[in-house]
This record gives structure tokens, C-alpha cells and sequence, in this order.
């Protein structure tokens, strides 16, 4: 992976989170040149210098945006506030959540990210979904075919937002003729930060009212939706698929086998983190007070006992230099997945790229990887609609 701070695995993860999702390297490299000496210390002050110095290039950016804007530039307005958005979000990533610029930032973000789209004329909805007398906010990505099309249900993992999966995925399944459906479920993103939603083990609940709500649609193929979710999403949707059999197939994008083992390294200062202040995102994920009531919470995360009840075709997608979860963890749901009439683990090596989590070093290995499979599953075109 490219590794801006040889010494800080969680900063280099939100680097290529940014190359990954349409940055600028030199952008990127305005907000990280001033941080070399504050990655080494990796401390709490660290953190807020990360901070300050993202935020800074993403009003800068915004700016660019606004100006593109009042000229009626609306393409580059919007490019440039989608680059902004994602800015903005990586800049909140390193804040405690007790810290209130975080909710305030998250803030900036949706309002770019909302600009960026309609400028651009993104074929993309915010939608809600109905569930448990509240709503889960969630993006639609329409795919440009006639008539009814496949969607999948695209959930998040222990720390990213809709808007970096959209940046991510959308466009190239919609190439595929593939709609998405991507959602801040309960524990993550706008439902965590905004709504006070609590992840925990019963992912299938949220994942049903989804189906529900795309079952209403009229631009949806009933018959042809299924599951996705990436990073500790490899627990997520493989278990929604298991209970909520309307789903047609199944994609874990990093694969979680037992998320109480890596809570357990994590607490114990093994394994690399996905954010810093990593034992209070637990807390805050599962709305729990204490460290040891989260690590509780996270024990039930485990497919064993799940895997075998998956009855619909399963991709489980992992890299071979995964430094959060071991390689064993994907196996062992593949090889559980005994009632999956088509199992398939890829595992991206360090040769071909995509090798580490979640493929940060590639997303695009993984992307089109996925996509291919699920055209092929669902009825999409991998030769392309568009």
C-alpha cells in the first residue's frame, strides 16, 4: 500500500481513502505534508492536527467549487465539492466522537456531497428508509435501464458513510445496469451521528425493512435484490443474507468471521486500527457505556452458527495482506457456507494488487471484481449497459 506516514497504518488507510474516492494527489499532499512529525507521535494533539490541516484544504476546495458556481460552471463546481466532501469526512474520521466539530463537520459534509450531486446531475436519491418508527437515511443509485432493474442493498462497516461507498461503487454498477441502495444503518454514519442509531448483532432487521422499502419501487426488480456491505460489513451482510431469504446473493467485501477476536486484539494493542480512539468508536457504535459492555456486544458478531443458513450465492472478498482481519477469517464463513449453492472467495495477493484491507491499496480490483460477479448473478451486463 502506498504509505504516506511509514509509522501510522490508521492515517495511511484515510489517505487512500481519499485517493481511492476521487482526491487529488496534490491535495492530498497540501493536507498531509505539514503532519509528517504529528504521525510519528500519533498522539491526541496528533489527531486534532489532522484534523485541521484536512478540513483546511476542504473549505479551500469548497471555495474553488463555489466560485466554478456563481459563473455557472456547474460540472466543475461540482467535481470540486465532491473532492471537498470527502475531504471534510476523512477530516472528522480522526475526532472523538465527544467532540462536537465532528457532528459539525459531518454536517459540512452532507451539504457538499448533496451540491456536488445535483450540480453533476448524479443519478442518485436520498431517500429514508422506514424502520423500527424512525428512518435509516439512505442514497439510491438508479441504474439507466428500462424497466425494472436488480439492486443491491449496500450497508457500511465500523467507521465509513454512505457518501465514501457511493464515491466508491455507484458508477460502476450502474454500468453494469445495477442499482444500489446504500445505507447508514444503525451504528454508522448519518444514523449514528444524527440520529442516535446503535448498531448491533441483528443486522437482518434493518436489511429487511430495506427489502421492503425497494419491494415498493417501481424501478426495482423484486426478484433480483441482494446484499453487500464492506469491511466489518463481512459480518453484516453475510448475516442479514442468512435470515432474510428475499435476498438473491450476497457480497461481503472483507470478510469478518468473528469480530469479538479482533475487538479482543484490538483492546489488547494487537492488530493495526481502522480509526484512533478505536475502544470509544466501539463504545459509540454500540451505544454502550462501557469498553467491556461493547466488547460483549461485539462477541455476538460471529457467523458461526449463521454461515450455514446463507441459501443464496456468496462472494466473499478479502486481500492477502489484510492487517485487520486475518485470512482465516474469511475462510472459515466460505467453508461454512455449506446451503450456498455458489460460494466463491477471492482472495487479491499482493501481486496483483488489492491485497490489503478491503483492497485500500485498490479499490478498483475489488469494485469490479464485485460488480462483475453480481451481473452475472442478478442479471446484470458486465459487458456494460452504458
Amino acid at each position: 500500500m502506498f504509505e504516506y506516514f511509514p509509522e501510522n497504518y490508521t492515517w495511511n488507510l484515510a489517505v487512500m481513502s481519499a485517493l481511492n474516492r476521487g482526491g487529488v494527489i496534490l491535495e492530498v499532499d497540501e493536507a498531509c505534508r505539514p503532519l509528517k512529525e504529528a504521525a510519528i507521535k500519533n498522539d491526541n494533539f496528533s489527531q486534532q492536527a489532522w484534523y485541521e490541516s484536512w478540513k483546511k484544504v476542504a473549505e479551500r476546495v469548497e471555495a474553488l467549487g463555489a466560485a466554478h458556481e456563481q459563473a455557472g460552471q456547474y460540472l466543475s463546481a461540482g467535481r470540486k465539492y465532491l473532492r471537498a466532501g470527502i475531504y471534510y469526512l476523512l477530516a472528522e474520521r480522526m475526532l472523538n466522537h465527544r467532540d462536537p466539530r465532528k457532528v459539525q463537520t459531518f454536517r459540512q459534509a452532507l451539504a457538499i456531497f448533496r451540491k456536488g450531486f445535483q450540480l453533476r446531475k448524479e443519478p442518485v436519491e436520498w431517500v429514508e428508509v422506514p424502520f423500527q418508527g424512525k428512518s435509516l437515511p439512505a442514497l439510491f443509485s438508479k441504474a439507466p435501464v428500462k424497466g425494472k432493474a436488480p439492486c443491491m442493498v449496500h450497508f457500511d462497516g465500523f467507521d465509513i458513510t454512505k457518501e465514501i461507498i457511493y464515491q466508491s461503487t455507484a458508477e460502476e454498477f450502474r454500468r453494469r445496469g445495477i442499482s444500489l441502495l446504500i445505507v447508514d444503518h444503525p451504528g454508522v454514519g448519518e444514523a449514528l451521528r444524527l440520529r442516535n442509531m446503535y448498531g448491533g448483532p441483528d443486522t437482518e432487521k434493518a436489511a429487511s425493512a430495506c427489502v421492503d422499502y425497494l419491494e415498493k419501487r417501481p424501478d426495482v426488480d423484486p426478484a433480483r435484490i441482494g446484499m453487500m456491505a464492506v469491511s466489518l460489513g463481512g459480518y453484516y451482510a453475510p448475516r442479514a443474507a442468512a435470515f432474510e431469504k428475499r435476498f438473491k446473493c450476497c457480497v461481503a467485501w472483507g470478510a469478518i468471521w468473528d469480530f469479538g477476536f479482533n475487538v479482543t486484539n484490538r483492546l489488547a494493542g494487537q492488530g493495526e486500527k481502522s480509526v484512533p480512539h478505536w475502544a470509544d468508536q466501539l463504545m459509540w457504535v454500540f451505544g454502550k457505556d462501557t469498553v467491556e459492555e461493547a466488547a460483549q456486544v461485539a462477541k455476538q458478531l460471529t457467523l458461526e452458527g449463521v454461515a450455514d443458513k446463507i441459501t443464496c450465492p456468496l462472494l466473499i472478498v478479502h486481500g492477502e495482506n489484510d492487517r485487520q482481519a486475518p485470512l482465516w477469517q474469511a475462510q472459515k464463513p466460505i467453508d461454512a457456507a455449506v446451503n450456498s449453492p455458489n460460494r466463491r472467495l477471492k482472495i487479491f495477493t499482493l501481486a496483483e494488487g488489492g491485497a490489503e484491507h478491503c483492497q485500500a491499496d485498490n479499490n478498483s480490483m475489488a469494485v469490479d471484481y464485485m460488480g462483475d460477479w453480481v451481473a452475472e448473478i442478478l442479471g446484470g451486463d458486465p459487458k456494460g449497459v452504458y
